[in-house]
């Protein structure tokens, strides 16, 4: 009897998955076949930036033009995932029609907003609807923020419906083309390998470092002038101007001092590891002001495989744990998306004895946030894998359960202020 009930439930489910599927799938083809992408076209002509519907009859004729024919395709795949389950299955043909009452749904829900039923378009079409960006853009599920970025980000990303599984597995759930994206530590070995690697991902990079010179890339065997902005640790408020204009900012400095451990040499880790990031992290949340801020920008924060791995260096460990664990509890509650990379011993500076490349690690970084991962871990301990989603997820419910937040007007962040950190800075 169990058996049959999870059977029951596996046909239902998967009846309802292939319905998402077949129209993620059919938006993917309306953006690459001409022919469907004539009709499409039409939803993308009815909002302005704020979502607010352009005209009302543009927005009726798109539910007939593109809308009407996609929940018509999801309606024959349905009924051919239903064929299919009476043909090998036929004593579980009635879960497999849940997929084909879900369209029906769809279908009747389009025509309604087809026929102009304001009360239609406000319970039904709700990734379209105005309105502030309360939260960041989903994850494994589409809302407003998220959506909003196939109209107005990049029309070639994001076209994901309900689920997000075909933007992640197509590397389409992050578009970076346009993106103005600042590194950290841009004269290391990973700063560089990530702005080339971002660069030709399309981004426009910019390189934060605390050397004067200016850094040049190499590519396709010609240097390429990268620009440079020079800063302190202890100066961060001085980038705020900068950081206005940044899309994503990468957090990526740091020191390891081996295995020192005298007072200076745990005032320099904990200040450039921890603090220093810190305080560029909450100086960039306070310039997370508009909808469209909260849709595009981010913050990728470099906390290391020391979170859940000893790096033969105890004070690299402590401070960069420390790190990992302000940046779990200030992402409960942070206006835009913030990204944790994980990584393992790569060879740079800091770890001449590290045995992947840099190049190679940002490789995985770039390909990794394309597919929207929120986590990414680039490390050859196997373990890594396993242990640090169980670390992140049991403090991430810890901090949750056990500290507090305040419902804060969209546009403000309780972010320390540029004027404070001025005065933290002078102490």
């Amino acid at each position: 009897m169990v058996s049959f009930w999870i059977a029951i439930a596996a046909w239902g489910l998967g009846s309802l998955l292939w319905a998402e599927l077949v129209r993620d799938l059919y938006h993917v083809l309306a953006h690459y076949w001409q022919p469907l992408y004539r009709q499409h076209a039409w939803h993308h002509r009815v909002f302005h930036r704020d979502l607010n519907v352009v005209n009302a009859k543009i927005y009726r004729q798109a539910q007939w033009r593109h809308d009407l024919p996609e929940c018509l395709v999801m309606l024959l795949f349905s009924l051919v995932f239903w064929w299919a389950c009476s043909q090998w299955t036929p004593q579980y043909q009635l879960a497999a029609l849940m997929g084909t009452l879900y369209t029906l749904m769809f279908l009747a829900s389009c025509i309604a907003r087809g026929v102009g039923s304001e009360w239609a378009r406000e319970k039904t079409d709700v990734t379209h609807l105005p309105g502030p960006f309360l939260t960041p853009p989903g994850n494994w599920f589409v809302n407003r923020p998220y959506h909003w970025r196939h109209h107005f980000d990049n029309d070639r990303a994001y076209y994901c419906s309900t689920f997000t599984f075909i933007d992640k597995l197509m590397g389409t759930a992050l578009a970076l083309k346009g993106k103005k994206i600042a590194v950290t530590g841009a004269s290391g070995t990973l700063g560089r390998s990530l702005l080339l690697h971002l660069h030709l991902a399309g981004a426009k990079v910019v390189a934060l470092s605390s050397k004067s010179e200016p850094i040049t890339l190499t590519v396709n065997g010609k240097p390429l002038a990268v620009k440079t902005i020079s800063w302190e640790v202890g100066q961060e408020g001085e980038l705020l101007e900068h950081l206005k204009q940044i899309d994503i900012l990468v957090l990526n400095h740091g020191i390891n001092v081996k295995g020192e451990r005298t007072s200076e040499a745990i005032f320099k880790s904990y200040e450039i590891n921890t603090f220093s990031s810190w305080r560029l992290l909450e100086l960039f949340l306070t310039t997370v002001r508009t909808h469209e801020h909260v849709a595009l920008k981010e913050v990728w924060v470099n906390t290391s495989e020391a979170e859940v791995s000893p790096a033969i260096s105890p004070l690299y460990e402590l401070s960069k744990r420390a790190l990992g664990d302000l940046v779990t509890l200030r992402r409960l509650d942070a206006p835009c998306v913030i990204r944790k990379l994980i990584l393992g011993p790569f060879k740079s500076n800091l770890n001449p004895i590290g045995v992947m490349s840099g190049d190679w690690v940002a490789r995985q970084i770039v390909a990794s946030a394309k597919r929207d991962t929120r986590n990414i871990i680039v490390a050859i301990n196997p373990f890594t894998y396993l242990l640090f989603p169980l670390k992140e997820f049991f403090v991430s419910t810890y901090f949750r359960f056990f500290s507090n937040s305040k419902v804060l007007p969209q546009g403000t962040t309780e972010s320390v202020l540029p004027s404070e950190m001025g005065a933290m800075q002078s102490k």
